[in-house]
């Protein structure tokens, strides 16, 4: 195995870290795969809208995935747009034994088996009777819309992970959007 070189990485992500390795940015050294990626998501956004499944929804999927997964980068992104969206500190904190809470609806629960069936798909399958719970809350295709949204956020994960995106302070972390800025 090669070691990988110090000097830096002089990605946008990594300034700064010249005593690190030299981290390869996935994202940066191949824009137009993660324009793509970041276009599906859009795309899961705006079909999701139109099956009844709000933004919050989504975060907490994101937000599932990448504290398996253990992506701090994700995490630090998801929770800030999850608090700027309204979602409360309490169910966030609570988020990692969803199952012992009655703070999520059903939509919320089944969302959130779905994000931990993407996520460990390599170590169980959902059963038969799981899936037939998940239809009692969901449709065929807002389930096949969580397995995406999922699989997109595992993808994610995956890249900044590998491409060890830091976590930076925010001073505004969590704060809603003011009334004439555009969301991001």
């Amino acid at each position: 195995m090669v070691r990988p070189t110090r000097g830096g990485c002089t990605s946008g992500y990594c300034r700064g870290m010249q005593d690190a390795p030299r981290w390869v940015c996935a994202d940066k050294q191949l824009p137009s795969i993660h324009g793509a990626m970041a276009a599906v998501s859009n795309e899961i956004r705006t079909r999701a809208e139109g099956m009844g499944i709000d933004r919050t929804v989504l975060e907490l999927v994101n937000l599932r995935c990448s504290q398996v997964n253990g992506c701090a980068f994700c995490l630090h992104l998801h929770t800030h747009l999850a608090l700027r969206g309204g979602e409360s500190p309490q169910r966030i904190a609570v988020l990692p034994a969803w199952r012992e809470s009655d703070l999520f609806s059903n939509l919320e629960q089944a969302a959130l088996t779905i994000a931990e069936a993407v996520t460990t798909v390599s170590e169980r399958h959902l059963t038969e009777d799981e899936y037939d719970l998940l239809r009692e809350d969901l449709t065929d295709e807002q389930i096949a819309l969580l397995v995406y949204a999922a699989s997109m956020i595992n993808a994610f994960n995956r890249v900044s992970i590998l491409s060890h995106h830091p976590v930076t302070y925010r001073e505004s972390f969590g704060a809603p959007l003011k009334k004439d800025s555009h969301a991001s």
